[in-house]
């Protein structure tokens, strides 16, 4: 299904540091910049609809994709299910996304501040007091948005309902 666990990261990744300098000069032509962040492990609706809604926020998204390090630490043993490149590579075909960008820290703080987004925009699986990056956010003069569906789609019930197939319940 996937190569191996650290493969190269797609060609259609921007480094954090060439985020930075896009995310800039497209600042400067008056643009509104937004950013989202997450795994986007094995891609569903509830991402779909949460990145739809951060790009309403604003004239262009930056997606930050945990890479897959920084992934087995979040999430644990046997994730990511697809490296960082293959979850690039699906993102980047996506109608709302504008540009992708994979980074190694747990979270987003350090994205946060080379891009520094008008807005940072969150799941409905936070809340304002739980966002990680708030107050870096916050720092660079930025607001976070919770944005897209309700909790409705994890992809650990995903997981979790194909397991239930594989073990014929």
């Amino acid at each position: 299904m996937s190569g191996p666990p650290e493969q190269a990261v797609s060609a259609a990744a921007l480094s954090p540091e060439a985020a930075g300098a896009l995310a800039a000069r497209l600042r400067g032509e008056g643009k509104r910049i937004v950013l989202a962040n997450g795994v986007f492990d094995l891609l569903h609706v509830g991402h779909v609809r949460y990145l739809s809604a951060a790009r309403a926020l604003g004239d262009v998204l930056f997606v930050g994709v945990n890479g897959d390090a920084a992934v087995r630490r979040l999430k644990g043993a046997g994730r990511p299910l697809m490296p960082a490149a293959e979850r690039v590579e699906l993102l980047s075909t996506l109608r709302p996304v504008d540009h992708v960008v994979v980074f190694e820290e747990d979270t987003a703080d350090r994205l946060v501040t080379l891009l520094r987004p008008d807005v940072h925009a969150k799941g409905t699986d936070y809340t304002a007091a739980t966002v990680p990056e708030a107050a870096s956010v916050r720092a660079v003069g930025g607001r976070v948005a919770i944005v897209g569906d309700s909790k409705d789609h994890a992809t650990r019930d995903v997981i979790a309902q194909i397991r239930k197939l594989g073990d014929g319940r």
